[in-house]
């Protein structure tokens, strides 16, 4: 199982199958998947930033698993709150923050350790969780009270809740690379709210079209296009963050999901969970190319930075 390496490889989590399989983005071609264990099923991935380590989510069993991208060995689960679906790591590598969507509460995990620390409580029902570059600040969805929620890294303390409007549905989100905007993914109006990190407001939605059902985003490198996958339109639409304007949405498998981005940009993926592949998408272009196969059920991609 490869690491970072020169080239970067994309790790995608089979839901279904209850495994990573590693991409070789440079050839498109899988490597061995890694089983993560019997009863498990895994929703949230997320490496850390030298490319050693996965820490995957399994809603089943509620906890985390952590896998070595240098051996594919798989560590002892983390036992954390009840449905644990969405994961973020700082910056620094330091602290793995989950969240427990059905418990309403956020765990960190020490890397260095991996022992789960206090839960942070939350309330809700929690979607998606992103960092800000610099490491201060993790932003939560909360699906049930159409919020985002900032949460200070230093205290682990909660910020006030960001409105993002009434029956919004706020489920995946993504920090652009400057730290000074999050993009959150509104399932149930098929909208994408900006949020200025600097005064935590959010600014006029942008849509992606109706009965999308937004469910995964990603932002080039540049910080120019977000991507947004549709979970109900089984595409995904270049969004210029410069104008917050959608361009025409590319078609790719059923169940559009999980999203990453190669780190020079000229890739980005997306996992299909309804027809078990991910489809590569070059950004220069915007052309969907050869889905490739990787088994039951693929929902999220983590990327290595090379």
């Amino acid at each position: 199982m490869a690491g970072g390496g020169r080239l970067p490889t994309a790790y995608v989590l089979d839901n279904g199958a209850g495994t990573v399989v590693p991409i070789d983005t440079a050839t498109s071609k899988i490597g061995v998947p890694v089983s993560l264990g019997k009863n498990t099923q895994p929703d949230a991935i997320a490496i850390t930033p030298n490319g050693e380590a996965l820490y995957i989510a399994s809603g089943v069993d509620n906890t985390v698993i952590p896998v070595s991208t240098t051996t594919g060995k798989v560590g002892k689960p983390i036992k954390v709150g009840i449905f644990p679906e969405g994961i973020a790591i700082t910056p620094n590598g330091a602290t793995a923050y989950v969240i427990n969507g059905l418990v309403g509460t956020v765990t960190p995990i020490r890397t260095t350790t991996n022992a789960a620390g206090t839960p942070i409580r939350i309330a809700g029902i929690l979607r998606g969780i992103a960092i800000t570059p610099n490491g201060a600040t993790a932003y939560v969805t909360d699906y049930s009270a159409n919020t985002v929620v900032p949460i200070s890294i230093t205290t682990d303390k909660v910020g006030r809740p960001i409105s993002v409007g009434k029956g919004a549905g706020p489920d995946a989100i993504a920090i652009s690379p400057n730290g000074a905007t999050v993009y959150v993914t509104d399932y149930l109006t098929g909208m994408v709210t900006p949020i200025k990190t600097a005064t935590n407001t959010a600014e006029k939605p942008i849509s992606v079209g109706t009965d999308t059902a937004p469910d995964g985003v990603t932002i080039t490198p540049s910080g120019a296009t977000a991507y947004v996958a549709s979970y109900g339109q089984d595409t995904v639409t270049p969004v210029d963050t410069a104008t917050d304007k959608a361009a025409k949405p590319i078609s790719v498998g059923l169940m559009a999901r999980g999203m990453a981005i190669t780190p020079n940009g000229a890739t980005a993926y997306v996992a299909n969970w309804g027809t078990t592949t991910v489809t590569p998408i070059t950004t220069a272009t915007n052309k969907a190319a050869k889905p490739i196969q990787v088994g039951n059920g693929p929902i999220a991609i983590a990327m290595t930075h090379g």
